[in-house]
């Protein structure tokens, strides 16, 4: 027979259970105003013209007009009165830029851990300090530098070119456009978004700052394979390379994958770097989501259009971590593996 429990009792177990929620208020509180209130103001005027002349009363204006979706529509037909602007153009570039990242980033930070986790290396410690710099630099000085390194006259790239070309005896300086030559060295490469040597150039520039990190996570990963499978392997005769992708790789796996996950969402996201190394140019084919969004608040000033853009930015991130994390199971636990 179950004893009813007093009211003394109940109010005691109904504070407790509201403790928690207590001193996550001041969290809630916080997070309402910096972030869910812009969240649900956003999408509210991505349905309507706002611009410059309602941002002193906001939704009040009288002459804020509640358009549906028609910033939407002019989105995705490309009917923006913006020049060179097709979204599914912008969209399969930025898909692009994030994978050709990961898939060079990833492998190289592999080999580069993997050669500098050889026993007897020495100073190995120099090694890693030095290559962990650019994990620490800003992307917008490391935005900033590139760009001046690709300067058609006085960048170090066309400097360097021009002297192995006067190895072979031609005399004239090499003067490549990097940021601004429009049709692309290999063209229909990508169909639907040219990619032009801006592109080539915001690769190398951001392989220099991406690899770093990957190389940190693989090295972490493969201290903590026992060196007995190693040696297991050396006795049964497997050689160096069938140990890498037998017991290296698949024990990589698992810090690996999140790794690539989150160099994935930085790159799709990487508005800092882009946005200073090439503003988006030539002619938009370099330009990502984020860096158009904020061009369409920054230079045109219709932020109805900007809010209509962020959400259809946040739909593209949701599905794109919905997929990955349905194919990485990052989330799960133990038991539901």
């Amino acid at each position: 027979m179950a004893i009813a429990k007093t009211p003394a009792k109940r109010r005691t177990q109904i504070r407790r259970a509201a403790l928690p929620y207590l001193y996550l208020l001041p969290a809630f509180l916080v997070m309402g105003v910096i972030t869910f209130y812009p969240l649900v103001y956003q999408f509210i005027i991505s349905f309507t013209n706002f611009d410059t002349t309602h941002l002193l009363l906001g939704l009040k204006s009288p002459d804020l007009k509640i358009i549906g979706f028609k910033n939407y529509v002019d989105i995705f037909t490309a009917s923006l009165p913006v020049e060179n602007f097709n979204f599914f153009r912008v969209l399969i570039f930025n898909f692009w830029w994030a994978i050709s990242n990961v898939a060079l980033h990833v492998p190289t930070g592999v080999l580069i851990a993997a050669m500098l986790n050889t026993e007897g290396l020495w100073m190995k410690r120099i090694y890693r300090a030095v290559y962990i710099l650019p994990v620490v630099v800003p992307p917008l000085v490391v935005a900033t530098v590139w760009r001046n390194i690709f300067d058609e006259q006085y960048g170090a790239m066309n400097q360097l070119l021009t002297f192995f070309a006067s190895l072979i005896g031609q005399t004239d300086p090499v003067t490549i456009r990097w940021m601004n030559e429009y049709p692309p060295p290999i063209p229909g490469f990508l169909p639907g978004a040219p990619l032009t040597l801006a592109y080539y150039a915001m690769m190398i520039a951001n392989f220099w700052l991406g690899w770093p990190f990957m190389s940190v996570v693989a090295t972490g990963a493969l201290q903590s394979i026992p060196r007995d499978l190693y040696e297991a392997a050396s006795i049964d005769g497997a050689t160096g390379g069938q140990q890498f992708w037998n017991i290296t790789v698949p024990l990589l796996r698992p810090a690996m994958i999140p790794a690539a996950v989150y160099g994935f969402t930085l790159s799709f996201n990487l508005f800092n770097f882009v946005f200073f190394m090439t503003g988006g140019g030539p002619a938009r084919s370099t330009e990502l989501l984020v860096t158009f969004a904020y061009n369409l608040v920054r230079n045109l000033r219709w932020y109805g259009v900007a809010a209509a853009f962020a959400v259809i930015i946040f739909f593209v991130a949701l599905i794109v971590f919905l997929i990955t994390n349905r194919i990485t199971r990052a989330t799960q636990n133990y038991l539901e593996a």
